[in-house]
């Protein structure tokens, strides 16, 4: 079942696999489409940044591009937004990869796993998620707790207000594997790697984003 086609744009600041991620929007029936600046965001319903790659490279990019006060705007503004992985970490103060400063969306930073040698990092493949009971966000519909999706990270977010968090998920202990609060949405995982339980959870952000954008303003 797809939903109505939704406009998304897809934030390109220059590294990411874009390719599987807009193949999955479409799949969807979904409307995808590029954005390298803010000029290009045009009247895009939702905003989804895959980002993937090094964090200091990652903000080099949204800063020289103007993409880092949009991102900041769209988010204050209320509109859907979608961050994967590296789009999730950005959210927070500050990362330990390369001592570098985020967005600020919230407050928290991003720090490197320090497990036992047993533990190979980066965490890569299939691993559960445990929602929170406490966060009743929209994302999770026709999700349970034990429900696997794709990894692949060496960092993991430290939010300081666990009411943002919507899943935690162990590796060598709990990490944050998802946040939701409002219209703002991103995983540690990778949804559009994740099979089934990945599209219905972009399912979900579209739904919710069309929903959003019928409101009156």
């Amino acid at each position: 079942m797809t939903v109505a086609s939704p406009s998304v744009a897809v934030v390109d600041y220059g590294t990411g696999n874009l390719r599987s991620v807009l193949h999955a929007f479409e799949t969807l029936g979904a409307s995808p489409f590029l954005v390298t600046c803010p000029e290009e965001i045009g009247s895009a319903e939702a905003l989804v940044f895959p980002g993937q790659g090094c964090f200091p490279d990652c903000m080099q990019g949204l800063h020289e591009s103007g993409l880092a006060d949009l991102l900041r705007d769209w988010i204050a503004d209320g509109k859907p937004y979608f961050g994967i992985c590296l789009g999730l970490q950005v959210l927070f103060d500050h990362s330990e990869e390369g001592n570098s400063q985020g967005l600020g969306i919230f407050s928290g930073a991003t720090r490197r796993f320090r497990l036992p040698s047993e533990y190979k990092i980066p965490h890569m493949g299939w691993n559960e998620v445990q929602f929170r009971p406490e966060n009743t966000s929209h994302l999770k519909r026709n999700l349970s707790s034990g429900d696997q999706f794709y990894f692949v990270h060496s960092y993991r977010v430290v939010p300081e207000d666990e009411a943002i968090v919507l899943s935690h998920t162990d590796f060598g202990g709990y990490f944050v594997s998802s946040i939701s609060l409002g219209n703002c949405h991103a995983t540690q995982f990778h949804p559009e790697k994740s099979q089934a339980k990945g599209l219905q959870i972009y399912r979900n952000f579209l739904e919710n984003s069309l929903d959003h954008s019928s409101q009156p303003t």
